[in-house]
C-alpha cells in the first residue's frame, strides 16, 4: 500500500510541476480536528520539515483559525483513518499548497510559505 500512494504522490508532483519530497508515515502533520469532521474544502500547507515534523499544515473549511491550538500534531501514518483523500497531496515540496473538495483539486505554489520561514529566522538572528 505505501508503494501505491508514493506513485500517487509522485503522479499529483508531476502534473503540477513540483519535486516530489516525502512525508515519511513516522514524522508528523499539523492537523486541525475539523478534517475528521468531514467539513470541506480541506487545504494544505506545505513550509520546511523541521524536527519530527513534515512541515504540513491540514485544515478543513474556508477559513484558517488564529487559535494556537487549532492544529494537533498527528502522525502521517494515522492520515489513512483521518481523511485518506489528501495522502496523494503529501509528496509535494515545501512552499506547495492543495485545496480539494470532492472532485474539485486546485494545487499551487505559494513562495510566501518558505520566505515566512527565512524572514522569521533572519529576525531572530539579527541579520
Amino acid at each position: 500500500m505505501k508503494n501505491t500512494i508514493i506513485q500517487q504522490q509522485k503522479k499529483v508532483c508531476d502534473k503540477n510541476g513540483s519535486p516530489f519530497v516525502e512525508s515519511p508515515t513516522f514524522l508528523k502533520v499539523g492537523i486541525a480536528l475539523n478534517v475528521k469532521c468531514g467539513l470541506i474544502p480541506i487545504n494544505g500547507l506545505r513550509y520546511q520539515p523541521e524536527g519530527d515534523a513534515t512541515g504540513w499544515f491540514i485544515w478543513a473549511g474556508e477559513e484558517l483559525s488564529e487559535d494556537p491550538e487549532f492544529f494537533v500534531p498527528l502522525h502521517v501514518e494515522h492520515l489513512t483513518r483521518w481523511c485518506p483523500a489528501i495522502l496523494p497531496y503529501l509528496g509535494l515540496a515545501p512552499g506547495w499548497r492543495f485545496l480539494i473538495a470532492g472532485e474539485y483539486e486546485d494545487v499551487w505554489y505559494d513562495e510566501s510559505l518558505l520566505e515566512t520561514v527565512t524572514s522569521s529566522t533572519t529576525e531572530s538572528t539579527g541579520e
